[in-house]
């Protein structure tokens, strides 16, 4: 039998253990050698990635004020890293910056896993915002420090088009977005929105030869302890800018996350000792 954690007998601590690790997690970067992006600056000339996002999902099965409220913490935490610069050498933290966004105004209620259970929580949804810096960052030449994907998926993609397997959740304390540059050149984070979508570009002051875009490879979905799990490639593809052929196809990872919504009936389950 699982041993329940403290936290989970006693659910009145868990703002004063957050509290805690959020604390000691910022204490921690704040000793260690990295130097962190902190500085914001004037709109550099080239963009090396760009793409955009819908910020209400319908299918979520939720309160669409919840959708509505995650716009307004989107809008938030993005003053935290809007025009940053990430100079040579420098590290991206994204809950180092967050932990700024109390300037800009209050968080209200989104939705976030909890125990595998969609509740609402201030400030949720943010993950949006982490799920598109990190798609961003891996059309660049930036390294990935630190990154870790969703443990379920409780609706559908809000666009089926769009590549899967390519989210980064956060969670102050726990979990962060880092990205290092140990390139040569400057980038740089704009955030900036429309109506319905939010639209992110990396810049920098250099202009590049090539172009990135992201592919899923195969995508199949298994069934082990009665849990549907999706599994899918995620590769990345260089192409010169002129010619506009390809250069390389790289195999970044395989993305395993569990599904826990009806999937449709023409997907194929296998079991899982068949993969």
């Amino acid at each position: 039998m699982k041993r329940k954690r403290l936290t989970e007998l006693m659910p009145f601590l868990i703002p004063i253990r957050s509290w805690q690790k959020n604390f000691f997690y910022q204490i921690k970067m704040r000793l260690d050698k990295a130097t962190y992006s902190t500085k914001v600056g004037e709109l550099l000339p080239f963009v090396v990635a760009s793409s955009s996002t819908c910020m209400i999902n319908q299918n979520s099965g939720q309160d669409i004020i919840y959708q509505e409220n995650k716009v307004n913490n989107l809008k938030l935490i993005s003053k935290t890293m809007n025009r940053l610069l990430i100079k040579p050498g420098e590290t991206f933290s994204f809950c180092y910056l967050a932990e700024n966004a109390h300037k800009y105004g209050k968080y209200k209620d989104g939705l976030v896993l909890v125990n595998g259970a969609i509740v609402p929580r201030k400030g949720g949804g943010i993950c949006h915002i982490s799920n598109l810096l990190y798609y961003l960052f891996l059309l660049t030449p930036l390294t990935i420090v630190e990154r870790h994907g969703h443990d379920i998926k409780s609706f559908p993609d809000p666009d089926p088009n769009e590549p899967i397997g390519i989210d980064a959740t956060i969670n102050s304390g726990w979990l962060d977005l880092k990205i290092r540059n140990d390139t040569k050149e400057t980038y740089q984070i704009f955030i900036d929105f429309d109506e319905t979508h939010m639209i992110g570009k990396i810049l920098s002051n250099k202009e590049t030869n090539t172009s990135a875009s992201i592919k899923n490879g195969q995508v199949k979905y298994c069934k082990k302890n009665n849990k549907i799990y999706e599994i899918a490639e995620v590769i990345k593809v260089l192409k010169d800018k002129k010619t506009n052929e390809i250069i390389s196809e790289t195999k970044l990872y395989d993305e395993k996350i569990e599904i826990a919504y009806t999937l449709p009936k023409n997907i194929i389950i296998i079991e899982e000792k068949e993969i």
